[in-house]
């Protein structure tokens, strides 16, 4: 197998942040996936908010499953804690590193596949129980390691490149993850990077579960006429709820448009994306409303973008545990196991 290998050194004129990284320094291996891939630009809006967000690589976990897009973390970050785990298993084996050291930055990475089907019940309770964590699902509709077969995601009646129909209803991650608790829900295109980047800089700020449905076009088996799935048709269906800027305490500058404007916004490829905000009185921080428009745009063919829900005042898994400030992995034996009488302390307080 060939591997290519990036320069270790850069330019000495290339502008560093204020902890003193360059954005390179946030880059990682060189891609093996498909030139044009959806996932790689992902990757590159990871690097850009990380750097942006003046955060230190070393403060940073990313973890994933199985599919095209968990080999993506290989690709940035390259200097942050990593843990590839099994087809499903990201957000348990994720919630365990933040029991233990919530200290830490926490990115899960995964796929439709890996999420929407054998990892459901997992991205469930990740939800639910609010661990702090950026989840990412790089949603492309299709199995695109074993020839693009329809994922969970795949809309009904979508085509696959050899024209087979897809008869299923599709799994909703962005409608479950607002009925499960998530206190951050967005949705993002691949193809949009000037919306896609705040939207991950909003969810590394946020302070409880904080999820992402990234559309991400397979530019191998599903970016063809019939699929829903392609540039194509995002671009043409594509309705922007939000045009948000990152916000941080202190004072920023804004870019938002008119309500009804519609923005004109080229792409990489020459083409021209248009989003149209829907309405000056949408509140992302009503999550009813948020459910109800989403499904009320699906159901006309239409593709939501934008920051869709959050819950300004999130708690997360360690708040609801009431667990001590530090780190559980700092411990020492004597508070780990403090002794008989403060066990027997503890089962009468149980009784």
């Amino acid at each position: 197998m060939t591997y290519i290998a990036k320069p270790t050194l850069h330019h000495p004129t290339l502008t560093r942040n204020q902890v003193g990284y360059t954005r390179r320094d946030y880059e990682g291996k060189v891609s093996t996936l498909c030139a044009g891939c959806g996932h790689d630009s992902i990757s590159a809006a990871i690097v850009q908010a990380c750097w942006e967000l003046d955060i230190e690589p070393h403060r940073v976990a990313k973890l994933s499953g199985i599919g095209c897009s968990s080999k993506t973390p290989d690709y940035f970050l390259g200097a942050s804690h990593g843990f590839n785990t099994v087809h499903g298993r990201m957000p348990s084996v994720l919630t365990g590193a933040y029991l233990a050291n919530r200290e830490l930055l926490y990115l899960g990475v995964s796929g439709d596949g890996d999420s929407a089907s054998i990892g459901l019940g997992q991205f469930a309770h990740a939800m639910r129980r609010g661990v702090r964590m950026v989840y990412i699902v790089e949603n492309n509709g299709v199995y695109g390691l074993t020839k693009g077969q329809f994922s969970a995601t795949a809309d009904r009646g979508s085509k696959s490149k050899k024209g087979a129909v897809n008869n299923d209803s599709p799994v909703d991650l962005i409608a479950l993850a607002l009925q499960l608790g998530a206190t951050y829900v967005g949705r993002g295109f691949s193809g949009d990077k000037e919306q896609l980047v705040p939207l991950i800089k909003g969810a590394i700020t946020h302070g409880g579960a904080a999820f992402l449905d990234v559309i991400s076009p397979c530019v191998t088996f599903n970016n063809h006429p019939g699929s829903t799935r392609s540039y194509d048709y995002v671009r043409e269906h594509n309705e922007a709820v939000s045009r948000i800027d990152f916000m941080d305490p202190a004072p920023s500058v804004t870019a938002s448009p008119a309500p009804g404007e519609l923005l004109h916004l080229p792409q990489s490829d020459g083409s021209v994306m248009r989003l149209r905000k829907l309405h000056a009185d949408y509140d992302p921080t009503d999550r009813v409303r948020a459910a109800a428009q989403v499904q009320a745009l699906q159901a006309q063919g239409e593709v939501v973008t934008g920051l869709l829900y959050v819950e300004p005042q999130a708690y997360d898994l360690h708040h609801a545990m009431n667990t001590m400030a530090g780190a559980l992995n700092r411990l020492g034996e004597s508070e780990l196991c403090p002794g008989t009488a403060v066990l027997e302390r503890i089962n009468q307080g149980l009784r």
